[in-house]
């Protein structure tokens, strides 16, 4: 099989195109032909070795794939070959076949689009932890979502609008604000690129206020970082709930006074952490999201997609932060 391997540390342009041999499944394992694979933010990180995890090289990058059942390992029950699922990896997404632990794969119809399927479960699963679990988000709270228009950021849109709230979007431009009115935001602000000097993030930080009204937001997804957090913060309702969900502007330091000012919290989103500690409240949430995405309440929108030799250009799409959406390599068809 042919796989896109990280052999050295560094960019997009270090990935290799192997042929390697297929893998066998183990106890309780699934061997998967991926039909999709879906990047994420930390597909950029951990090629550098700049990720909390640091797979054993060489390694394919790539988290979230769809694909079909070649064969099951002993001890695996109600699969067989031919069926279709959907799973998040550790890493190994970005090749033609790929081992799934059995307790990780989710079930899909035959019918479902591949590559929505590959961008659901890590995007949609950390967003309804994000704004469940760790925000409390209620039916007709404020939610302002920074970096709107990327996979995560849409996803906080349309789950923020299937749990009741009010949907403010930050986006850094037009094609990106239209995005997020499309995928249901009530409104929109436009805001430039960083780092800003004084000024600037004051100008932000008002402009945040009135794009979320005079309450202001209850509750903060931020998944950008960056010289965006403090002015965000700032926006922030009483009591409100700040979640943090990733850094690709950089690491902040929000001045603590602020949480003592608006009474509010700042919390932390391990999606992954929180999968291995509650699975059976995380195959709750994944119940719920196929629910929602058969019933065409969520859906991830697809910003290109690209071949399995094209993974690293498809990389340094998502690094660019250009993207709209998700970026989503196809290798086989479904």
């Amino acid at each position: 099989m042919k796989t896109l391997l990280s052999v050295d540390p560094g960019g997009p342009d270090t990935l290799e195109l192997r042929d390697v041999p297929d893998p066998a499944p183990g106890l309780g394992e699934l061997r998967v032909r991926v039909l999709a694979c879906a990047l994420n933010y930390p597909d950029v990180l951990v090629i550098e070795d700049k990720y909390q995890v640091r797979p054993p090289r060489p390694f394919a990058p790539g988290f979230e794939i769809s694909g079909v059942v070649e064969a099951a390992g002993d001890g695996v029950t109600g699969w067989s070959p031919g069926d279709r699922l959907i799973a998040v990896l550790p890493y190994g997404g970005l090749a033609e076949k790929a081992i799934v632990k059995v307790e990780r794969a989710v079930r899909i119809d035959a019918d479902r689009d591949a590559a929505e399927g590959a961008a659901l479960i890590l995007t949609y699963g950390t967003t309804i932890y994000a704004l469940a679990d760790r925000g409390g988000l209620k039916p007709g709270e404020t939610l302002l979502v920074l970096g709107a228009a990327g996979g995560i950021g849409l996803s906080a849109i349309e789950v923020g609008k299937a749990m009741g709230a009010t949907v403010v979007a930050a986006v850094s431009s037009e094609e990106k604000a239209a995005a997020a009115k499309a995928a249901g935001a009530d409104r929109t602000l436009i805001y430039g690129r960083g780092p800003f000097d004084k000024e600037g993030a004051k100008a932000l930080a008002q402009a945040f206020k009135e794009a979320v009204g005079p309450k202001g937001a209850d509750v903060i997804y931020d998944p950008v970082g960056g010289d965006y957090c403090e002015p965000a913060l700032r926006s922030i309702a009483w009591e409100g709930r700040y979640l943090v969900i990733g850094f690709p502007a950089g690491i902040p330091k929000p001045p603590l006074n602020l949480t003592l000012l608006k009474s509010c919290d700042i919390r932390g989103v391990f999606w992954g952490a929180f999968t291995e500690r509650d699975p059976a409240r995380n195959r709750e949430h994944i119940e719920q999201l196929l629910r929602w995405w058969g019933e065409g309440r969520i859906r991830p929108r697809i910003d290109r997609t690209y071949t399995l030799a094209e993974g690293g250009a498809a990389i340094g799409r998502l690094g660019s932060r250009d993207a709209v959406g998700k970026v989503v390599v196809k290798i086989a068809d479904s």
